[in-house]
């Protein structure tokens, strides 16, 4: 059974990622706020994170920085947080949080669900929507 915690305050990001990973084999538990992700982290030990970038008072990046400094002092086992973004440029904080993916908005469920596989494996996974394309110089 794959456990997977959704922290997000958006009903849309909701619908949207329990239809697309809901199954026989997966639950999605739901918190809305960012500071409850910790103490659920710890309750329901979930298989993966997916965290909104915006939530509240609390957002994505500092819910993964939460996550690895419990890590890091030995609260928690190694949990892969993928970060739902808003812009592409973001991925520059998703990078210093150490998270471990990211997806950019709007979700796309064959996307999401690739991303979650490569977390179980212990793989990253980088959205590479809108990624900047590498043009050289006519020589």
């Amino acid at each position: 059974m794959t456990e997977i915690l959704l922290a997000t305050d958006a009903p849309w990001v909701v619908d949207e990622v329990t239809a697309a990973l809901s199954d026989t084999d997966t639950t999605v538990h739901v918190v809305s706020v960012g500071s409850e992700v910790i103490t659920s982290t710890r309750n329901l030990t979930p298989d993966v994170v997916i965290t909104d970038m915006q939530i509240g008072t609390m957002g994505g990046i500092a819910v993964c920085m939460e996550i690895r400094h419990d890590e890091g002092i030995g609260r928690l086992e190694h949990t892969p947080v993928l970060v739902l973004l808003d812009r592409r440029p973001d991925v520059f904080l998703v990078r210093r949080a150490a998270a471990d993916g990211w997806l950019l908005k709007p979700i796309n469920a064959l996307r999401l669900r690739q991303a979650v596989r490569a977390l179980l494996k212990g793989e990253r996974f980088e959205d590479p929507t809108d990624e900047p394309v590498n043009v050289s110089a006519p020589t």
